[in-house]
């Protein structure tokens, strides 16, 4: 049995078949508070062992309870899970501020939209239909979509919340059952709301959580041969093993993958607008973002008003701990930060011009993971920074002359997930729509403010794939023919 724990100590271990529980070797990971780089809790470390009872036991509530489960049903269970979910919504959110190094507000938002997401896939439980198809005489032939069956997902450290919503609450409303492999960075609220989810009815293995490392876990869940279907995002480099390892037993697979998101300025574009926009695409979350927009193209005529005000807005940036409730929190670990210095480095060593940064809080714990918002200028197309995700408060800007030029530096690197276009050139938003390999693009705005409808994925190394909206659905479905010859 795990040691006593001075907080929530039954939150912090797996859940299996409605059942809190330490990892099967008794082995434990540390849970570090990135505002303060203090240990403050401990989580399972488990194994395939682990991975292997969750499994069983979802496989046992698919092929019983859950099979007599009607859509209607699981749609009201999940809108139990979305209003239970409001109800804990600050508990929640202190967990992930605490896990994650979230400003408030920001972790507030993250469990708000969690609820909205099992309230969306709700909705969407009895409205998914299938097709009847003419066919030859004497034949009626139908389609239907047929949930594929344990699912498991791999769940990434900086947006737990939202990325549990949107996959497992797709996962459950297709009537699929799930086994969740969170981060082992930050998990706590994951661990809550698999609770919160047996409180409310879901049957005894619906919904399974198993902590622990990447290579241990996470490889042992893609490699189950009980895993139907696998959603995980994560880095490019993961996810060509995820694949390789699904392929190997033709499971199929969605990938989410980052994204280095180009925000394209035009020299008629509102400025007022766009400036706070490009500020919170960079800065939120402290840049641990797929969808960043961590490139800033400016139009030559405006690149250095441009600049001159988002450097300002840039300088009045506040860096501290998350409880503060300040611009900017803590990165996640030690190593984010290191990584993201090193990317600051290679920039200084080739000469790339900062333009202005933020300031950290002379106050700040000194074993926290901070690190200032840094905007810099001329910023070469080929070099790493403009071409790696550097998962941190780093833009890169760079000008162009034409809308060729924009199209071309937009899709220049090997991401395609967002996009954001800031002109009011109606011809030309939709051109750039067009033309931009990503795929998302928004026009004179940037996330729509999360859309839960909204499907989202990416091309090239971004991934394949979509989650969100009614989209979502048809990934975590099989479709099925039924030709019946009746003569």
């Amino acid at each position: 049995m795990p040691r006593e724990l001075a907080q929530n100590n039954a939150m912090a271990l797996n859940v299996i078949n409605h059942q809190s529980q330490s990892a099967l070797s008794g082995a434990t990971l540390s849970v570090i508070d990135p505002s303060t780089g203090e240990v403050f809790d401990t989580i399972p470390r488990s194994a395939a062992e682990d991975v292997d009872a969750a499994v069983r036991a979802a496989r046992a509530c698919f092929d019983g309870p859950w099979s007599h489960v009607t859509a209607a049903e699981r749609g009201r269970l999940l809108m139990k899970l979305s209003a239970a979910v409001t109800a804990h919504a600050d508990e929640l959110a202190a967990l992930e501020q605490r896990d994650c190094g979230k400003p408030t507000r920001q972790a507030r938002a993250d469990a708000t939209a969690l609820a909205r997401y099992f309230e969306f896939y709700a909705g969407a439980c009895d409205k998914l239909h299938g097709d009847t198809i003419p066919f030859l005489e004497g034949y009626s032939v139908l389609t239907w979509r047929e949930p594929h069956g344990v699912t498991g997902h791999i769940v990434p450290w900086n947006y737990p919340m939202q990325i549990f919503g949107r996959s497992v609450g797709g996962a459950l409303a297709a009537g699929n059952v799930c086994v969740v492999k969170p981060s082992e960075d930050a998990c706590l609220s994951l661990i809550r709301v698999t609770q919160l989810a047996a409180e409310v009815g879901f049957p005894p293995g619906a919904l399974n959580i198993v902590t622990g490392l990447g290579h241990e876990v996470g490889d042992a869940l893609a490699r189950h041969p009980g895993i139907d279907h696998i959603s995980f995002t994560g880095s490019p480099s993961v996810g060509t093993i995820i694949q390789q390892v699904a392929a190997e037993r033709h499971c199929p697979v969605t990938l989410e993958l980052g994204g280095k998101g180009p925000q394209i300025v035009f020299a008629d574009a509102d400025l007022d607008a766009a400036v706070p926009a490009i500020i919170n695409a960079i800065v939120q979350n402290a840049g641990q973002t797929c969808s960043a927009g961590s490139r800033l193209l400016i139009e030559a005529p405006i690149y250095e008003t441009l600049l001159a005000r988002v450097g300002e807005a840039f300088r009045a940036l506040r860096v501290g701990p998350a409880a503060l409730d300040l611009d900017v929190g803590p990165l996640i670990r030690k190593s984010q930060r290191d990584r993201v210095r090193a990317f600051l480095a290679e920039a200084d060593d080739a000469g790339v011009t900062v333009v202005a940064t933020g300031t950290v809080q002379p106050d700040v714990p000194a074993g926290g993971f901070y690190q200032a918002p840094v905007l810099l200028r001329d910023v070469p197309p080929t070099h790493r920074l403009a071409q790696e995700e550097v998962f941190g408060p780093v833009l890169a800007a760079m000008s162009f002359t034409t809308e060729a030029e924009a199209v071309a530096l937009a899709n220049c690197t090997r991401f395609g997930l967002v996009a954001g276009v800031w002109t009011r050139d109606g011809g030309r938003q939709f051109r750039m729509a067009r033309r931009l390999h990503s795929g998302q693009v928004f026009i004179n705005n940037y996330g729509a403010a999360g859309g839960v409808e909204l499907p989202f994925g990416g091309v090239k190394s971004s991934g394949y794939g979509r989650e969100k909206g009614l989209e979502a659905l048809l990934g975590f479905t099989t479709l099925k023919t039924v030709a019946i010859h009746h003569g």
